[in-house]
């Protein structure tokens, strides 16, 4: 049953991952009105008689959807009944299928009765603390065989309040990365890194803020991960899934911000664009695996000690 059980996680990641493509998929090419004002129908049609590219990458978005709702809640449900004596294994199988439901929910409601830029851009957002869900219980079913122990991690204060803080700057990011495609506004500014070649001027209208907002946001949170990267390979040489893990965390950012540059210099190119997602989804996948971690964690006085004594590191807050 463990082996059906990882194929099945296995292919409930994958599909979430697709999902999240397709989502923007449709943004990207603006087909979120490609079947019209009907759902769960196509244009009040399961299979539309006149198909444009829009239409069908909506209706395809609508059918992936769907499958993969009905993978992850299969998959939810055999987690809850196999593997549910493990901690986290219920409350990240409801959220899974919860979110999921509610992206949907979400995307039905800008069809039938029309979202602000603002709310939709939400929608994103929400795929992916479901896909990050989906994402953590495929890890708890492949940890069964105990290859590896989160719980014989210590992480120190300074790691933790430093992961908490990137998780939650990183969905701010997201939003406001969904809000720049949502308002159409990847091409107001005609330059990288600047918003206009040359100027140094504040941004003029409410798109060129969006735009040069979500840019700055982009770049902090790049060097928030490049630091706390140096911090892990200073101090958790001996813990390889923290000193790798940042690493990996950091070339992810950093592709990000890459695809993100060449999105504008290539005026709004799709595959490059897809590519911007994927990174980013990626990359909250492992912070969330970062946050499982610390919640696995158990620095109680002693290992704790041990840590800064290794490290020759004395805190002023730690008691003698």
């Amino acid at each position: 049953m463990l082996k059906k059980l990882k194929i099945l996680a296995v292919f409930s990641t994958l599909g979430m991952l697709l999902l999240l493509l397709g989502g923007a998929l449709v943004t990207k090419t603006d087909s979120g009105d490609g079947c019209g004002a009907s759902w769960p129908l196509c244009h009040g049609q399961f299979i539309p008689t006149h198909l444009t590219v829009e239409t069908m990458i909506e209706l395809s978005h609508r059918v992936v959807t769907g499958i993969v709702a009905l993978i992850v809640t299969i998959f939810a449900f055999a987690c809850w009944k196999y593997i549910g004596y493990i901690r986290e294994t219920k409350f990240l199988s409801i959220t899974a299928v919860g979110f999921i439901m509610i992206q949907s929910l979400i995307g039905a409601a800008n069809v039938i009765w029309r979202q602000s830029d603002f709310i939709l851009a939400i929608h994103f957002g929400v795929s992916l603390i479901s896909f990050a869900a989906v994402f953590l219980l495929t890890l708890l079913v492949f940890e069964i065989d105990k290859k590896f122990n989160a719980e014989t991690l210590v992480i120190d204060k300074r790691m933790t309040l430093h992961t908490v803080g990137i998780a939650l700057f990183s969905f701010f990011v997201i939003y406001t990365g969904a809000l720049v495609r949502h308002t159409e506004s990847s091409m107001v500014c005609n330059s990288w890194p600047l918003c206009q070649s040359g100027i140094l001027s504040l941004p003029n209208n409410m798109y060129e803020w969006i735009q040069m907002g979500h840019r700055i946001a982009a770049g902090l949170l790049f060097l928030w991960i490049f630091y706390v990267m140096y911090v892990a390979i200073k101090n958790y040489k001996n813990e390889p899934i923290i000193y790798y893990g940042w690493i990996t965390a950091f070339i992810l950012i950093t592709l990000q911000v890459i695809s993100g540059a060449f999105v504008v210099f290539t005026n709004l190119n799709l595959i490059i664009a897809l590519f911007h997602a994927l990174f980013i989804s990626i990359l909250f996948g492992v912070l969330s695996y970062f946050i499982f971690l610390i919640s696995r964690s158990k620095l109680n006085k002693e290992n704790a000690e041990k840590f800064y004594k290794s490290k020759k590191m004395y805190p002023i807050t730690m008691e003698k």
